[in-house]
């Protein structure tokens, strides 16, 4: 997801407005498909969008960028595309829509959906795809939100081992217990308005460069 800039004017004043938008990369063969797709990714919903070929092209663009939503319009000139649509649901967080004829729809429906991607029987209405292109975006929405949330779990968890460290080093090297030690970590930081995370990481470095005297930068 990124923020398209786009200039404009407010009166006299020139303002720069901010919208956000969802990267996409679309997987065809057909030329027609790309063109046809483009029409109904308005850029101030879906940018960049970029185009490819087949499946290898497509995965050296995955390694190159971020996309919030792949597009596969099988059978791509390497492979089918139902591989690559499971491989892109199992190795990065995009939201995956597949493409496929009509009569193949059950059997490869039956394997990818379990990953997660979407599948589409062509030939599909406009109504149909701008509705799934909505779910995608919704579903891409939720994987940021649980990055976001994974991101913040795994802060907690470095400050808690950075302070844990911190005052393990309080206790062998300044014979404090361990709660003294907690509690001269929670004084420092309140007493010089700042977290304790900054007071641990302070406290670590110091005492292992074998300062003595602790003293900290009001």
């Amino acid at each position: 997801m990124r923020l398209l800039e786009i200039t404009g004017k407010e009166g006299s004043e020139e303002m720069v407005f901010q919208i956000k938008t969802y990267s996409v990369l679309l997987v065809s063969s057909a030329d027609q498909f790309h063109q046809s797709m483009m029409n109904l990714l308005p850029v101030n919903d879906f940018w960049p969008v970029t185009t490819v070929r087949n499946a290898a092209e497509a995965r050296r663009s995955l390694l190159e960028n971020v996309f919030d939503i792949v597009i596969i319009n099988a059978p791509l000139t390497d492979e089918f595309g139902s591989r690559f649509a499971m491989d892109v649901c199992a190795e990065y967080n995009s939201s995956v829509l597949l493409f496929v004829k009509n009569e193949s729809y059950e059997d490869v429906s039956a394997k990818v959906m379990e990953f997660g991607a979407f599948v589409l029987s062509k030939p599909a209405s406009l109504q149909v795809i701008s509705q799934t292109l909505k779910l995608l975006c919704a579903m891409r929405e939720r994987m940021i939100k649980m990055e976001e949330k994974q991101i913040s779990v795994e802060e907690k968890i470095a400050e808690i081992r950075l302070i844990n460290h911190a005052k393990w080093l309080l206790i062998e090297q300044k014979q404090m217990t361990e709660s003294e030690a907690q509690r001269y970590i929670e004084k420092t930081a309140m007493d010089l308005r700042r977290t304790k995370k900054q007071i641990a990481k302070e406290l670590v470095e110091k005492m292992e460069k074998g300062t003595k005297k602790l003293e900290f930068d009001s």
